[in-house]
């Protein structure tokens, strides 16, 4: 009888081939060990990789990697995957420790709370939902949203987090009495990206409209950043729920984060990296193009930044954003989300592996 192979986000699955092959093993109590390959052959009109097994194996599903994150003390990794599960692993050699299971279809977005104990994840069942890394339990579920979470945001030590959808709304919640503390921005437009950070203080991030509850903790002298699918970039007071900015790009935003209070990233379906003053958006300071493949990740790395991009390009810009150095060519699957902790740098692409780099000093 054939061995049915499910290709996850394991490490251990199988060993990866620069050519596109891998070897595997299935080994069986009272059996022999059965032996074979993995070929990919190119990519199905769905872009999921179509991969042919050798003789003894059947590729019964291919799952893709959607997002993942590193705890605050580099020791554990999270992932997410398109066939509704997530799985905790050791960040320094990939051995799985859990798996979550709870959503429905693809989970889209993960991160880890401070404590590096806790996880907040959004799917497309529309729920977000909030974990223990420890026993793999999920302690609270989140229900409002009306389209599938795409990204989430932690406010401080994490009593309030943020998410964002494609039914154009971003929720702030809390997370003791497990409700919607209310909407901060209602866009008319998915929102496929956020990010929260304190603001400059000569910013005005204007006045809420009334008292705001005492469950919200940290919301003060933050702003929101949202990275619409309309081509427009927001930010917004979170604590008074006013616009800030408005910022109209080339194509539609994937992503944003903050390089400090003043200073911000955001990049679009087109290619387009925007470095931007929030005092001033009227023009950003820069445009990083370095292909016209979107640009699916931004994170804040030393004095500069990591960029993912769907052509499979993932680079780190430092030195005054003018020094660049490619940890991957453009000839790989698409780079969905990167994280780091000190020198390790860890990417999740479509092929459904995650790769660590290690890095010298820059």
């Amino acid at each position: 009888m054939a061995a049915t192979l499910r290709i996850q986000s394991d490490w251990s699955q199988a060993l990866r081939r620069d050519e596109g092959e891998a070897w595997l093993s299935c080994r069986s109590p009272g059996k022999p060990t059965l032996y074979g390959s993995l070929t990919r052959r190119g990519l199905s009109t769905e872009g999921v990789p179509d991969i042919a097994a050798s003789e003894g194996f059947v590729v019964g599903e291919v799952t893709k990697i959607t997002c993942l994150d590193i705890s605050s003390g580099g020791g554990l990794g999270i992932s997410t995957s398109t066939d509704g599960t997530m799985k905790i692993w050791q960040a320094a050699n990939g051995e799985i420790r859990r798996q979550l299971e709870g959503h429905v279809y693809d989970v889209n977005c993960c991160r880890f709370f401070p404590s590096g104990l806790v996880v907040l994840s959004g799917g497309m069942d529309a729920q977000l939902k909030i974990w223990s890394a420890e026993d793999a339990s999920c302690v609270v579920t989140f229900k409002g949203h009306k389209g599938g979470i795409l990204d989430t945001a932690i406010v401080d030590r994490g009593r309030n987090v943020l998410s964002c959808s494609r039914d154009g709304t971003a929720r702030l919640w809390d997370c003791g009495k497990s409700a919607c503390l209310g909407v901060i921005a209602d866009c008319g437009s998915p929102v496929n990206g956020i990010a929260v950070g304190a603001a400059d203080n000569s910013l005005n991030l204007g006045t809420p409209e009334k008292a705001p509850s005492e469950r919200e903790v940290g919301t003060e002298g933050k702003i929101l950043l949202l990275a619409r699918e309309d081509k427009k970039l927001q930010g917004v007071g979170l604590q008074s729920r006013q616009p800030v900015f408005l910022f109209v790009g080339s194509d539609a935003f994937n992503c944003c984060a903050f390089l400090s209070s003043t200073y911000i990233l955001a990049g679009t379906q087109d290619g387009n990296i925007y470095q931007l003053d929030v005092r001033n958006t009227n023009s950003p300071i820069q445009v990083i193009h370095r292909s016209g493949a979107p640009v699916l990740s931004l994170l804040p790395y030393r004095d500069g930044f990591i960029a993912s991009q769907g052509d499979g390009t993932c680079f780190i810009v430092q030195q005054d954003l003018d020094y660049v150095l490619d940890l991957t060519e453009a000839d790989c699957d698409p780079v969905y989300k990167v994280a780091s902790w000190e020198k390790q740098i860890y990417t999740c692409c479509r092929d459904g592996i995650v790769r660590r780099y290690q890095l010298s000093d820059l």
